[in-house]
């Protein structure tokens, strides 16, 4: 017993300095790029930093460019989200910041989704980093193509994996139901040579 109890402490004691060792990581992932009428839709942009220790300084600008190709500032972040004080009556309203608190996801999101917010969004994130005496700074520009569409299109991953699941379904159940006839002959069969020895 006392065995049993040492070696159920020795894996407590390591499930728990191996759960310290977690960190999180930053992932660079893409945006979608489809949205839907009347939805809400989070145009992605993630700037993972690689040094977290280094504190740094971050300022994000959200351009929309249309079908005229004018680049009109949307949003921005310095110190704190913010809509540009001259933003275009359009947008005011319909843009919330969807980033995190370490400045490493720096999102937006598009509240209310209309067919004129199709078009190009570009994510410009600016680092400023301060060692000593030195300083650095670092853009990095983040593109997305945003289509608008009234209708969501069917999505064929989730078709296949639909039709997989349902095939997978059938085939577990016959392999259960063959199993099941197995056991049941084998037992039967074990019950036959215990009453025939009885005898």
């Amino acid at each position: 017993m006392a065995t049993h109890m040492r070696l159920v402490l020795h894996l407590l004691l390591l499930f728990i300095f191996a759960v310290q060792e977690v960190r999180l990581v930053c992932v660079d992932v893409a945006s979608d790029t489809e949205a839907i009428v009347g939805h809400v839709m989070k145009l992605t942009c993630i700037y993972c930093m690689k040094r977290e220790e280094i504190s740094a300084e971050t300022k994000v600008d959200w351009f929309f460019i249309g079908e005229d190709k004018r680049k009109v500032l949307i949003y921005q972040y310095d110190r704190e989200p913010q809509v540009p004080k001259d933003v275009e009556m359009y947008w005011k309203g319909r843009l919330t910041w969807s980033g995190s608190k370490d400045l490493q996801d720096v999102s937006i999101s598009i509240l209310n989704v209309t067919l004129k917010d199709s078009g190009t969004y570009r994510c410009e994130v600016s680092r400023f980093f301060e060692f000593d005496s030195f300083k650095h700074s670092t853009i990095k520009k983040t593109t997305i193509d945003l289509k608008v569409k009234m209708k969501a299109s069917e999505d064929i991953t989730a078709l296949y994996s639909e039709i997989m699941m349902y095939v997978l379904l059938v085939f577990l159940t016959f392999w259960l139901l063959v199993e099941m006839i197995y056991c049941y002959r084998k037992i039967s069969k074990s019950e036959e040579q215990i009453q025939d020895t009885e005898y």
